[in-house]
């Protein structure tokens, strides 16, 4: 008898974009060693992803195993020290002894990727060894514009499990990338997403993302503003509300005044291919 996957609740949660729901439901029970490094690397992560990077610098000590050491560095990077950052994520890559971890290879991949140096992400990433890494490779090659490379790392995830989550947001991405008739594809995952997990900002911007390629602005809008009413501050919403306005004729003022370096940087990066900017 397969042993139960105590975790899969909670990465489905981090995965899907509930942070603070992962982080609310992270006491779980019955945990080894293992899968209590992956807890506690999937409960950093999530406090990162809502900007709460000092919390994350100050519970992370020097004992702390690599894992979440790497995870500390993503922290240290956000907050501005990011040759501090990188200075140290080159040296631990290089040690024989941890450079192979997982996920300071992930956390290479996602540092890398934010300073656009995609063929030093892909150095530390390619090699793959689990989902994760795979779906991150996913992302690179999109922004690198390279859909046939991306879909060979999605294959890679089919086979191993067609059904994760992880696996259907990376066919969701390739989906949007490619467009045309994919498109419809892709809302139909974000859909089946809304059906059997909590609705998040996440997949009701994909879902609005989708609307938009498809024509359906009206749509799209209704969705994006009840991502607005759970997070009014995420810029990713407010960059697709700019986008799905202009297209409606109405006025998008009161939407650019986030200051958010991120937020400006998706919207002249056209923000409607990108729907997985917080993994």
């Amino acid at each position: 008898m397969a042993t139960p996957d105590l975790l899969f609740n909670l990465r489905n949660l981090f995965y899907l974009g509930a942070y603070q729901s992962a982080i609310n439901n992270s006491d779980v029970p019955g945990l080894d060693a293992d899968a209590a490094a992956e807890r506690d690397v999937i409960v950093f992560r999530s406090y990162i992803a809502l900007g709460s990077y000092q919390l994350v610098i100050s519970e992370i000590d020097s004992s702390a195993a690599t894992s979440l050491q790497a995870v500390k560095l993503l922290a240290l990077y956000l907050t501005g020290d990011k040759e501090g950052a990188i200075s140290s994520l080159k040296e631990w890559l290089s040690d024989s002894a941890i450079g192979s971890n997982p996920v300071l290879r992930l956390i290479a991949g996602i540092i890398f990727m934010h300073e656009q140096d995609y063929n030093e992400a892909l150095k530390h990433t390619h090699t793959g060894g689990t989902l994760d890494l795979h779906a991150l490779n996913v992302q690179i090659f999109l922004k690198m514009h390279r859909s046939d490379y991306a879909d060979k790392q999605l294959k890679i995830m089919q086979q191993t499990d067609e059904d994760h989550t992880l696996t259907q947001l990376a066919n969701a991405w390739l989906d949007i990338a490619v467009g045309g008739s994919k498109i419809r594809e892709a809302y139909l995952i974000f859909q089946d997403f809304a059906e059997k997990y909590p609705m998040t900002g996440m997949v009701l911007n994909g879902k609005a993302v989708c609307c938009m390629h498809m024509g359906s602005f009206e749509e799209a809008e209704t969705l994006l503003l009840e991502a607005l009413n759970k997070d009014a501050k995420d810029p990713e919403t407010l960059a697709n509300l700019i986008v799905c306005n202009l297209h409606l004729g109405k006025p998008s003022s009161r939407y650019f005044r986030c200051k958010s370096k991120w937020f400006w940087k998706m919207l002249f990066d056209g923000c409607m291919q990108n729907t997985h900017s917080n993994f």
